[in-house]
């Protein structure tokens, strides 16, 4: 991966191969922001520099062993950690067992995905993806090993904030403490998720959305679309690339969170019990992880009417069909009820990642947004 290739963040991208120049390499860096925005590629791409054999003021040469390796993701010193489901019966319990997937799936997504991406990719179905505890004992034993020919044995984790909690604290030594020339670089969407103890043996680097710029011209050239529809996706993504990818393709599951959100709210504005129920089910089959997801979105979209309604286009961020759907509902979100409807929605996002019965979750939630609208 080179740093060239990753869309803007040209202040990072600076501040990571100045560093590397003159030696002042951390054992333990945080890249964290929100998603999309170029974190992994940017800890990729800084690997890859650290152990370049002729790297040039600004970027990895890409053409020496170390760079070839690093451009296939299977250099021997290059290690990566990122959350899994288990599969008993197909015997893949630690990251390495789906590492050929791992591969595959960073060079489709073009290095630019997110986490719910990743579990549909391996068929996580309703499980959640996480870094087991009997992952600790694979990085203690891959870091107990020498260096095969690298000057930096690196360590990536990816969404670290998915480690379960004994696998986070068998890690704190390594991580204050590491072997001589080990590297960690832990990329986050969530920081304040991971535990503290290890935060604070990180530095943390933090990563801001892309400029709307930047991301303009980089829709043009993979894209073929006008400048002027370029900068309006690239307003909509909010600083995300990814996003703004999804902008572009129309993904189904945008279509489908955005279909949902408006019959949930059609049905609880008309007190429709019997389609309450209806959607209750079909949101109990989609999946934990695209339930939350879709929770999420809702809550997005409730703060978008609400933003509308104070007659400022330039700080709104909704897709045309969304708009259009506004034009009639955004008047019922109002300084009276938009605190409980953001507070209904962070609750219902909570029960579903305890486990709570899905269809009881949406239920309730409806019901209470019925009396949220009239009010």
């Amino acid at each position: 991966m080179f740093f060239k290739d990753i869309i803007g963040q040209k202040e990072v991208k600076e501040r990571l191969t100045r560093t590397a120049r003159e030696g002042v390499i951390p054992h333990a860096q945080l890249f964290c922001g929100p998603e999309g925005i170029g974190k992994f590629p940017l800890a990729l791409a800084y690997a890859q520099y650290l152990n370049c054999e002729n790297p040039s003021e600004n970027d990895s040469c890409g053409q020496c062993p170390s760079c070839i390796k690093y451009n296939h993701l299977a250099h021997p010193d290059l290690h990566f950690v990122y959350p899994i489901v288990k599969k008993a019966a197909k015997k893949k319990e630690v990251c390495d067992d789906y590492i050929t997937d791992w591969r595959n799936f960073i060079k489709e997504k073009d290095y630019y995905f997110s986490y719910n991406q990743w579990l549909e990719y391996i068929d996580a179905e309703n499980s959640q993806g996480l870094i087991y505890a009997k992952e600790s004992e694979e990085i203690l034993r891959k870091l107990s090993l020498r260096i095969y020919e690298a000057k930096y044995k690196t360590m990536i984790i990816w969404m670290p904030e998915k480690m379960h909690e004994s696998c986070s604290n068998k890690l704190l030594k390594i991580i204050e403490e590491p072997t001589e020339n080990t590297v960690f670089l832990l990329v986050s969407d969530t920081p304040d998720n991971i535990i503290t103890t290890i935060q604070s043996r990180c530095q943390r680097i933090n990563i801001h959305g892309i400029e709307k710029q930047d991301i303009v011209q980089a829709l043009e050239s993979a894209y073929n679309i006008t400048p002027e529809d370029a900068g309006n996706v690239a307003h909509l993504s909010k600083g995300s690339y990814l996003k703004a990818i999804e902008t572009i393709s129309l993904d189904e599951e945008h279509k489908l969170f955005f279909n949902l959100f408006v019959q949930m709210m059609r049905a609880s504005y008309a007190r429709d019990i019997k389609q309450i129920k209806t959607i209750g089910n079909e949101l109990a089959g989609v999946g934990r992880e695209n339930q939350k997801s879709f929770l999420i979105y809702s809550q997005r979209m409730i703060r978008e009417y609400f933003i509308s309604n104070l007659k400022h286009p330039e700080m709104i961020y909704v897709s045309s069909d969304e708009a259009n759907f506004g034009t009639r509902f955004a008047p019922f979100i109002n300084e009276r009820n938009i605190t409980g409807f953001m507070d209904e929605l962070a609750l219902a996002e909570r029960h579903i990642e305890q486990n709570v019965n899905a269809k009881m979750v949406f239920f309730d939630l409806c019901l209470k947004i019925t009396m949220l609208i009239k009010s």
